[in-house]
């Protein structure tokens, strides 16, 4: 049956998903004859509408589009209507477009718009109420490297990561013997606890991070083996520059590696030797705001500089914002420790772009992740991007963004990052919550099938192909503990939380909900991302338990070589582990996993089959743009079908015969395939 209308089909709307500027979109719309439907409209929404003194530079705010009848088709009416964005602002118009379907007959009007909660898909019948608007991207390409997307990325903690050396160094900054007690960093025997109850520090009672574990580059650098047998090609790693705090994004000194993590020649040594595997490095940018104890805002006077705290005449004095110098200022969401930069001062772009995107970028990375993307301004992102570009032509910058990239509202402004030629790409957060919801039970596979449908109409393709499709990071709960425990377990003060973990009894399931959780992450479009541990099935809830030492056989290692490059698991954990390193051999052996277009056969309440299909002539996801030996791969169909319920299901499949890749066993199917309780198949078409 032909839809009403549906966004996601070539009947009602081409091109599909996201569009270049200029593009002319057709739409077709098929109300019920029933309503005698006499006239129709295409009516569009231009979100940044605005007026030029030229009327062919404007954009309008509402264009109302006459659909032309076509012809009547058995029960349904035919309605055709073309938008031409070529001729909207001069044809450099980008951002979104809301749009609605109204048609009139002799009784009145009624309208068509997207479903309640959805910004594409089928079309919900309104009457003369007014609609839910569907939404149309507009962006600007541009080139996006594609190393990223292609690969696998693993996210690393630095402190908690690996240790190169056989002890601490505690002759740092914060740790030797000039620094009162008060201010020194607490040094951590590998494996502890993390510390997560306040103390008495500046005046009150907070949570200060400065626990060390040791954590170091040269670590990082002696388990790049044991990364590579996980298929990593990227190393995110969170900041590695001089702070007061463990997780560093209190930034003291932008041009200094942290001591404690290492010199300038480890973090170059680390490059060279992650290149030589084939792995590129990504850092993490934290420019919206520094610490307070740094070499710009220098509160406490450690530094040898004339911070801004310090004197109005100081250099950095411009970078901040202050309602009263010096200790009223505008600081990251309140936190006295955190002042927030004034990203409009021209020194400090300046300082940004050359002094540390570019820089670091000359020092061997490769990229860089920019840290509350939501709360740098558009055109700051853009010159970030255009600086790391134009110093490395295959740089990436990728941003944090928890919502929508497409149409997130921060500081009441729609953002334009992911539009304009600023962001290639933003981090999974969207992703991973449509993934948590649905596994743990509070949504169906139907709306989790629509999330994710959702997100690849809405994003230009270049985003969606890179997108750091994650399952946990440094911000949330390890995805082990998530899955195995309820609502109830966080309740509390987070310092309370540390016992926070998959009980015995629940393990089992929880194991089984990551290994499906992880088949989806592998197999969807995007680069999946392993934050450091979760291979190994680290428990933890939120920080700073999601953040405690990787647990290695040894808990250091030396500059000999690795004492250990294998982790210490139980059954279970291995178990964890070889599907993991299944997952990274899936990718590496499937082309459709990687350049494949992305469909869903069938969605039934806890089920779902996930298709992953190499167009053959074209398309942008074609074979064409596979590098590196990748024709060798098997470029057949690929379906990931799970059953995430408790209950022995059978699934819809398409008839044929397929191999299963975990277990090499070959099977036909007659248009259903039985599936275990809470389990997942990757199936290769033959």
């Amino acid at each position: 049956m032909l839809p009403i209308y549906d966004s996601r089909s070539l009947d009602c709307r081409t091109p599909l998903g996201a569009v270049e500027r200029g593009s002319r979109i057709r739409f077709r719309a098929y109300p019920e004859s029933y309503r005698v439907p006499l006239r129709g409209y295409l009516v569009v929404e231009f979100d940044g509408y605005h007026l030029e003194s030229d009327p062919e530079k404007s954009v309008p705010r509402v264009l109302e589009l006459e659909m032309f009848h076509v012809e009547h088709c058995g029960d349904r009416e035919l309605f055709e209507a073309e938008l031409d964005l070529g001729e909207v602002g001069g044809g450099d118009y980008i951002g979104l477009c809301f749009y609605h379907f109204r048609f009139e007959n002799d009784g009145g009007y009624f309208r068509y718009g997207a479903r309640a909660g959805r910004t594409g898909g089928a079309a919900e019948f309104y009457g003369a109420a007014s609609a839910n608007q569907f939404q149309l991207t507009v962006y600007e390409p541009h080139d996006v490297p594609a190393w990223f997307g292609r690969g696998i990325t693993y996210q690393i903690f630095p402190d908690r990561f690996a240790r190169s050396g056989d002890k601490l160094r505690p002759n740092t900054p914060l740790c030797d013997g000039t620094t009162p007690a008060s201010r020194k960093r607490k040094l951590s025997s590998w494996g502890d606890e993390p510390v997560a109850h306040a103390e008495y520090f500046d005046g009150c009672h907070q949570v200060t991070n400065r626990d060390f574990f040791g954590g170091n580059l040269a670590g990082i650098r002696e388990k790049l083996d044991y990364l590579r047998s996980l298929g990593v090609t990227t190393l995110y790693l969170n900041p590695i520059f001089e702070s007061f705090s463990n997780h560093r994004y209190n930034t003291a000194d932008y041009e200094k590696i942290d001591p404690m993590l290492g010199s300038l020649d480890d973090f170059r040594a680390l490059c060279k030797s992650a290149h030589e595997r084939g792995m590129r490095v990504l850092l993490d940018g934290v420019f919206n705001h520094t610490g307070s104890d740094s070499v710009y805002f220098n509160r406490d006077g450690r530094y040898n500089s004339v911070g801004a705290y310090q004197s109005r005449s100081s250099e950095y004095f411009p970078w901040f914002r202050f309602s009263r110098w010096p200790n009223r200022y505008d600081s990251w969401w309140g936190i006295d420790t955190l002042p927030a930069v004034n990203e409009d001062a021209p020194s400090y772009r300046k300082f940004i772009c050359e002094s540390v995107v570019r820089r670091w970028l000359r020092e061997g990375a490769d990229g860089w992740r920019l840290d509350v993307a939501d709360e740098l301004p558009d055109d700051f992102i853009r010159e970030i991007s255009a600086s790391a570009r134009d110093e490395k032509d295959d740089a990436f910058v990728i941003g944090e963004v928890w919502e929508d990239a497409s149409n997130k509202i921060s500081y009441s402004e729609r953002r334009k990052y992911l539009l304009d030629g600023g962001l290639d790409a933003v981090m999974g957060y969207v992703f991973r919550s449509a993934l948590v919801g649905f596994l743990r039970g509070g949504s169906s596979a139907e709306d989790f099938r629509d999330d994710l449908l959702d997100l690849l109409e809405n994003y230009p393709p270049y985003a969606i192909k890179n997108s750091m499709n994650i399952l946990g990071t440094h911000d949330t709960p390890r995805i082990l503990t998530l899955l195995g425990v309820d609502d109830a377990a966080f309740a509390g003060p987070k310092e309370n939380h540390g016992g926070v973990h998959t009980s015995p009894e629940h393990r089992a399931e929880a194991v089984a909900l990551l290994k499906i959780a992880s088949a989806v992450q592998f197999c969807f479009v995007g680069s999946p991302t392993v934050y450091y541990g979760d291979e190994v099935g680290m428990e933890g809830a939120e920080d700073p338990f999601c953040r405690r030492a990787f647990p290695w056989k040894s808990s250091m290692t030396n500059s000999h070589g690795s004492v250990s490059d294998e982790p210490k698991v139980t059954s279970y954990q291995k178990e964890i582990l070889d599907w993991y390193r299944l997952l990274a051999r899936a990718r590496a052996e499937l082309a459709a996993l990687v350049d494949g277009d992305v469909s869903f056969d069938c969605t039934n309440g806890r089920s779902m089959v996930m298709r992953r299909a190499l167009r053959r002539k074209g398309s942008a996801l074609t074979r064409s743009q596979a590098p590196n030996g990748a024709d060798k791969k098997n470029e057949n169909d690929v379906l990931l079908v799970l059953n995430a319920s408790r209950s022995l299901q059978n699934v819809n499949v398409p008839r044929g015969t397929f191999c299963d890749f975990a277990t090499g066993e070959r099977l036909s199917t007659d248009g259903a395939l039985e599936l275990e309780p809470m389990s997942v198949r990757i199936l290769v078409a033959l």
